[in-house]
């Protein structure tokens, strides 16, 4: 090849990079051209749920193109989870779970994702509290009473979750644990069908996010409700006392969810996800509502993917000391 040759294919390859940087660069500007999918690991109705569909319109909003929740429930959120890292890193799939996305790697022998490598990081989205909770023709109607009731009839107590790896059945270990009673717990395929039950008086306790079960305490008359699982009072419901307040000293179980996208997803297109989840969170309507659930918006420093990225690296680390000391696994 002649040097005038070669310096003309090289001046082509030049140029069809030129041309293949330009195009991929004005896709991520333009993006998104069609909506967004947010996969939610969890059923309909459920915590996490709501906090995906309040989310959904005002992110959809920012974004300019319509946010649709899709819930893929299964195997504590893992099927959900594996399906968002396995999906096309183009930001038209994207996944919101909570602690479960730390909990999950000491949980599972086999994970089909690695919550390290596997994804991109949006950012943290909000703190929920949870409450322990009874049917409302429970016999104990304290904590003291509660406490003597389960431990007076042990294995006879049902104490509902929304599955292996929910929070909910999270903080019903911990609390067998500090009560030292086996109770007998009655999982569910996600938090709804588990309140759902214990509002039909099938099952006698719930421990769960006030997402989901501040509506039916402010009820009045649909459920008992003996503690909430923070250190401090919520400020939504200050006449609730907390388990640590009540003999429970330590107990403190707070959900924590983020946001996150495939691995490789461009920058572009993570900052554009990104600036949505902050305009979302900054909505009226997203504020009003989750202040009425008692959910703590996190504060903005930590609505970063870095934030994320080290707050579930030290989440893993915590919860992995737990469940590995409780000695539960899931299949």
């Amino acid at each position: 090849m002649t040097a005038r040759k070669a310096t003309c294919f090289a001046t082509l390859a030049m140029g069809a990079c030129a041309l293949a940087f330009t195009a991929s660069a004005t896709a991520q500007s333009a993006w998104p051209d069609k909506p967004v999918t947010l996969v939610v690991p969890y059923s309909a109705g459920g915590p996490t749920d709501v906090v995906a569909r309040l989310l959904a319109v005002p992110m959809g909003k920012s974004l300019g193109q319509a946010v649709i929740v899709e819930n893929t429930v299964g195997a504590g959120g893992t099927i959900a989870a594996a399906r968002t890292a396995r999906a096309a890193p183009n930001g038209y799939t994207i996944l919101i779970h909570h602690m479960g996305m730390a909990t999950a790697p000491a949980l599972y022998k086999k994970l089909p994702f690695d919550p390290m490598k596997d994804f991109e990081y949006i950012g943290q989205v909000l703190d929920v509290p949870m409450t322990l909770l009874s049917r409302k023709d429970f016999p104990a109607n304290t904590f003291p009473e509660l406490l003597a009731y389960v431990k007076a009839n042990k294995d006879k107590v049902s104490l509902a979750n929304a599955g292996v790896g929910a929070v909910s059945q999270l903080c019903g270990l911990l609390f067998i644990s500090q009560i030292g009673v086996n109770l007998t717990t009655v999982p569910y395929k996600g938090a709804g069908p588990a309140l759902n039950d214990l509002l039909g008086g099938q099952v006698d306790l719930l421990c769960d996010q006030t997402t989901q079960t501040a509506p039916v305490i402010k009820d009045g008359n649909r459920v008992k409700v003996f503690g909430v699982t923070t250190q401090k009072r919520l400020s939504s419901m200050p006449d609730i006392p907390t388990l640590d307040e009540q003999g429970l000293k330590g107990f403190e179980v707070k959900v924590w969810h983020g946001i996150y996208a495939p691995k490789g997803t461009p920058p572009a297109v993570r900052d554009k996800l990104n600036a949505a989840l902050r305009a979302g969170l900054q909505d009226s309507h997203v504020k009003q509502r989750l202040a009425e659930s008692s959910s703590e918006i996190v504060p903005v420093d930590k609505q970063t993917p870095e934030a994320l990225r080290t707050h579930l690296q030290a989440e893993i680390d915590k919860w992995g000391k737990v469940i590995r000391a409780a000695g539960v696994q899931a299949e």
